[in-house]
């Protein structure tokens, strides 16, 4: 079983930086694989970012990539998604989510979710 939670949400400018964080319950945290998801009103839930639970390779949606960056230390069990040059249309609630998986852009195949954190990007 594991518990999530994330933070660091909140309204920034266009071309701004948030560090969203995940934190995690339970001792095995670090055989999960660990992926940040995001739903804006109206639209699907959509992939932004993956770490796997070994080595530490990391994933991206195309429209995140270069801006994003995800990392994990799995001392803390707390996952981290540092977005720069923020922009107006990646404004939506975020939420993080484990699997004992390959890493997936399937939200339906992780089995722990967060409560997520909403995320404002003015213009």
């Amino acid at each position: 079983q594991v518990q999530l939670v994330e933070s660091g949400g909140g309204l920034v400018q266009a071309g701004g930086s948030l560090r969203l964080s995940c934190a995690a319950s339970g001792r095995t945290f670090s055989s999960y694989t660990i992926a940040w998801f995001r739903q804006a009103p109206g639209k699907e839930r959509e992939f932004v970012a993956a770490i796997r639970s070994t080595g530490g390779s990391t994933y991206y949606a195309d429209s995140v990539k270069g801006r994003f960056t995800i990392s994990r230390d799995n001392a803390k069990n707390t996952v981290y998604l540092q977005m720069n040059s923020l922009k107006p249309e990646d404004t939506a609630v975020y939420y993080c989510a484990a699997g004992r998986i390959f890493v997936t852009k399937n939200w339906s195949s992780y089995d722990y979710w967060g409560q997520g954190t909403q995320v404002t990007v003015s213009s």
